[in-house]
């Protein structure tokens, strides 16, 4: 039985057939396709997997682009231009190994640990990007705000989502962890919370300008500091970050102030 509206034309057919099964890349680039079919002479089977790729790969850049949203990374990071050399005990390997995403996909953590300007943002946030093209959940959060977040969910109702949010991306990236040195207690038991949550079963990026010896000083409990390091640490892989800061002023003017 012929289709409602159903055109008399083929081309029009297939691409209403197309956008039916919902293929709409498929059905825009139909008739470029043909084009291309018509001087390449592919075997049926290879026209077909073209047509099928072309839809494949329009949906996969979709769901990157919907990662990369959700997980409040920003704009893609590359460590194409890292100067590496001004970080000589950086192993290079290592982080090209991190960039596989190995780790996440057998539930380790990565600690970057260092002085500020150091390159850490800089290598977390490329970490969570590689992540994300590889279709993986990511979550991007400098530690105090996700905190806030848990601690203003329990006033409207929404805890469980906003922990949720927290303990179900395959990658947590944590930034400035240490940064707020006045972390009271129920903030510290959301952390250990979240980190009890995740151990051993999905990925967490910590960056910290504090070693973990430092911890007990913005930590409330050192009894704390060490249940919650303890468990980021297990099979975890942690890159020092040294060397002279890469933010520096361009030029400075005037006598040294006291202390500086």
């Amino acid at each position: 039985m012929p289709r409602k509206n159903e055109s008399h034309n083929p081309l029009d057919t297939l691409r209403q057939l197309l956008a039916e099964l919902n293929l709409t890349t498929a059905a825009q680039r139909l008739p470029e396709l043909l084009q291309q079919a018509e001087t390449a002479h592919p075997a049926y089977s290879e026209f077909l997997k073209q047509v099928l790729q072309a839809e494949t790969d329009t949906r996969w850049q979709r769901k990157v682009a919907r990662r990369v949203r959700w997980s409040k990374l920003g704009a893609e990071i590359s460590l194409d231009g890292f100067d590496f050399s001004a970080r000589p005990q950086l192993s290079v390997q290592v982080i090209k190994e991190l960039l596989t995403c190995r780790f996440v996909e057998e539930g380790r953590n990565v600690i970057l640990v260092g002085r500020p300007s150091t390159g850490k943002t800089t290598v977390a946030r490329a970490i969570g990007h590689a992540a994300c093209r590889r279709g993986m959940a990511v979550y991007y959060s400098p530690l105090s705000d996700l905190l806030s977040l848990l601690h203003a969910s329990k006033a409207d109702g929404t805890y469980r989502r906003a922990f949720r949010r927290t303990e179900r991306p395959d990658l947590l990236i944590l930034e400035d962890c240490g940064f707020d040195t006045t972390l009271g207690r129920d903030a510290a038991n959301e952390l250990f919370r979240v980190v009890c949550a995740r151990y051993r079963q999905r990925s967490t990026v910590v960056v910290t300008n504090l070693p973990f010896r430092q911890w007990g000083e913005f930590l409330p409990s050192s009894a704390q500091a060490v249940a919650i390091i303890d468990r980021l640490i297990d099979q975890a892989t942690i890159l020092r970050f040294s060397g002279k800061p890469f933010r520096e002023p361009r030029d400075i003017h005037g006598a040294p102030l006291d202390g500086e």
